[in-house]
């Protein structure tokens, strides 16, 4: 399997209300993803699923990435996505998908970070991935935990240069 790993776009500023989780991509959040999105088009990635974060900015991030690449299944939300998920609970959801599978996951931090870091090394690596960054591990196993090989790890910059 391998795994894009994604942190949505530039968010709007935290605030009280309406909450954290309401937050939306910025004008030049989404310009960023349209961006990253042409530039995984010129790569000729085919998803076969997309797992994305129940939080706004993070569903408008896979959102835009499902129309640029004509993406015709179902985003589906994961509470284990969220900045405070269970990433065990996130790994037994990926033991479930077909080995063969390009799947784009679409977080936060550190929760993300945390999650490659952890996936490619045993000895605590720190990967800090930017806002519309992303990730690609081929996976070796997802249970008990991750494991898998770095492949890429682009900035928006990168990407939109490729495309």
């Amino acid at each position: 399997m391998d795994l894009l790993v994604l942190r949505h776009g530039e968010a709007g500023r935290r605030s009280t209300s309406p909450g954290d989780s309401k937050r939306s991509l910025t004008a030049e959040g989404r310009q960023e993803i349209v961006d990253l999105s042409n530039g995984l088009k010129s790569l000729e990635v085919k998803l076969d699923c997309i797992l994305t974060s129940p939080l706004l900015r993070a569903k408008q991030t896979a959102e835009i990435v499902a129309k640029s690449l004509k993406y015709k299944g179902k985003i589906e939300e994961l509470d284990s996505l969220k900045p405070e998920g269970n990433r065990l609970e996130f790994y037994s959801v990926l033991s479930r998908l077909k080995q063969d599978s390009m799947v784009l996951v679409v977080g936060h931090e550190p929760y993300l970070s945390e999650m490659i870091s952890e996936a490619i090394s045993q000895s605590g690596c720190r990967i800090n991935l930017k806002k519309a960054g992303l990730a690609r591990i081929r996976v070796l196993s997802t249970l008990p935990k991750i494991r898998g090989e770095l492949r890429w790890l682009l900035t928006p910059k990168h990407l939109k240069k490729i495309a």
